[in-house]
């Protein structure tokens, strides 16, 4: 355990855990024009259309815990750069419906592979992205997010 780390609560630990993670992945894909919020989005897009979604920006919003006005700014941004394109949705005209164009597909798909190979190096002390303990791990992760907050008020 290093010195900064040792004594710090697990807040501070996963804090400082998503910071270098974060840090990485904006080195890693900014030869490719994207930033780590950027990645999210279009990495958390080419998975959905993947699975035949073409969802709408609140969606994309849910799945990838980003405010829906900072998504909206990021498609636009995205949208700019011809890697993303919105569509009114015809099921709400209130609406915008997202999908990577092919140009975003390919780059995507080259950011994606980039950021698995880091993954997978940020990873090893646990045994790599395939490593047991790399799941035990993620099963924890996926508890802690997957708990409500209920955040207290003051009296």
């Amino acid at each position: 355990m290093s010195a900064a780390s040792e004594g710090a609560t697990p807040g501070f630990l996963v804090w400082r855990l998503s910071m270098k993670w974060r840090v990485a992945v904006d080195r890693a894909v900014a030869p490719l024009g994207l930033t780590h919020a950027q990645y999210a989005l279009v990495a958390s897009l080419l998975g959905m259309q993947r699975s035949g979604l073409r969802p709408s920006q609140r969606q994309l919003a849910d799945h990838t815990g980003l405010e829906p006005l900072y998504v909206s700014k990021l498609a636009r941004t995205l949208e700019s750069a011809g890697l993303v394109e919105r569509t009114p949705d015809p099921a709400d005209t209130r609406a915008v419906q997202l999908s990577l164009t092919p140009h975003g597909r390919e780059v995507t798909s080259r950011a994606v592979t980039i950021v698995r190979r880091l993954m997978d190096q940020l990873l090893e002390p646990l045994g790599g992205l395939n490593g047991t303990r790399t799941e035990v791990f993620a099963r924890e992760l996926t508890i802690l997010l997957d708990t409500p907050l209920d955040f207290p008020t003051e009296e």
